[in-house]
């Protein structure tokens, strides 16, 4: 059975929803951008965030065995769409065909990023609040 200790109660709120609410989403070039609604930014490298997929079918329910053949996700993979789920987390569908997996925002604030991208336009692909 799952270990319950982490999930909302009154003793454990859950996350601070001013930090890990997103206030925009955007891609430039092979970065994906999150600028929460506490100002701080996170860029996430998209093939990282691709291969970082929880899903069930990137990673054993059981074992928590990462499943994903990192050599079968192409170099040039990004998100074709972005949607929001509830008011936790947003589902990516990628140009590899995978559309599963769910990646919750106190996940997302919780990863390591990447550095800035150098010269490349920017185009907002998701607007959260939407």
């Amino acid at each position: 059975m799952p270990n319950r200790s982490d999930s909302p109660s009154p003793a454990n709120p859950g996350p601070d929803l001013r930090t890990v609410t997103p206030r925009e989403i955007t891609q430039a070039g092979d970065r994906l951008s999150i600028t929460w609604a506490d100002g701080e930014q996170s860029l996430f490298d998209v093939r990282e965030l691709r291969l970082a997929c929880g899903c069930a079918s990137c990673v054993d329910e059981w074992t928590g065995e990462y499943r994903l053949d990192a050599d079968s996700v192409p170099q040039d993979v990004h998100p074709i769409q972005i949607d929001s789920v509830g008011r936790y987390a947003i589902q990516i569908r990628w140009s590899d065909g995978h559309d599963t997996g769910i990646y919750p925002f106190d996940r997302l604030r919780a990863m390591p990023t990447s550095a800035a991208p150098k010269g490349d336009p920017s185009d907002t692909i998701a607007d959260p609040s939407d």
